[in-house]
């Protein structure tokens, strides 16, 4: 699996510039065509080892660090995939494999024999890592999310928000498992790009001179656990 390393840029925003930054991106850029209404929702289910090295590694900034996750979207477990994330000297990475809603419940469970021997090299990775590293599944992590895409530098913006936590995960295919709200109700804008993010994404996104956060979903929905 080769890695395509892209720039991420994070900021925690409020209501106000939630909707400003909405309204200039409608102006620039195009809704993501695989969402509906402009919004779609995704839950995610994270995993760790018993020393969170994941979500340590993440709140002390460590320079080199990935995490693995199962996710859908809009409720829709016909279409389920198992990501790995990277992050090195800034730049991100993510790799993908398809998973049957039977496998995910699987691994959520943590019946993984089968994965050993499977033909996709991630999930044959997240074996090694259950066994080796005893990751195991650590919360569920849901949001909405409103997407904008701009062809130029192949530029991603998101704006997450209504984040909720769910700690285990083993119902996590069932979308009327309890979750509750994460701490403070963040929303966060994401700007994801290659080489160069051009100047009118840069202008509409820009936070009168904030600077970006490392803030992480994933670390916030473990505040409860």
């Amino acid at each position: 699996m080769k890695a395509k390393y892209r720039h991420e840029w994070k900021h925690e925003i409020n209501a106000g510039d939630r909707i400003a930054i909405r309204q200039r991106l409608r102006a620039v850029a195009q809704t993501d065509p695989h969402a509906v209404n402009g919004q779609y929702r995704i839950r995610s289910l994270y995993f760790d080892d018993p020393k969170d090295r994941a979500l340590r590694e993440k709140i002390d900034g460590v320079n080199m660090r990935e995490k693995f996750r199962i996710r859908y979207y809009n409720d829709d477990t016909s279409i389920i995939h198992l990501e790995k994330k990277c992050k090195i000297n800034g730049l991100c990475s993510k790799f993908s494999a398809p998973l049957t809603p039977e496998e995910a419940c699987s691994i959520a469970e943590g019946e993984t024999g089968w994965m050993r021997d499977c033909d996709r090299p991630l999930l044959q990775e997240l074996y090694v890592k259950m066994q080796n590293r005893r990751l195991q599944p650590k919360v569920i992590v849901d949001y909405t999310r409103e997407p904008f895409i701009y062809g130029p530098g192949n530029v991603r913006v998101t704006i997450d928000y209504d984040i909720r936590t769910g700690l285990g995960g083993t119902d996590f295919l069932d979308p009327a498992c309890t979750t509750i709200p994460a701490a403070d109700d963040p929303i966060i804008l994401e700007v994801k790009w290659d080489e160069y993010l051009p100047d009118i994404i840069r202008d509409a996104v820009d936070l009168k001179g904030r600077r970006a956060s490392a803030f992480s979903k994933y670390a916030a929905c473990r505040m409860y656990g």
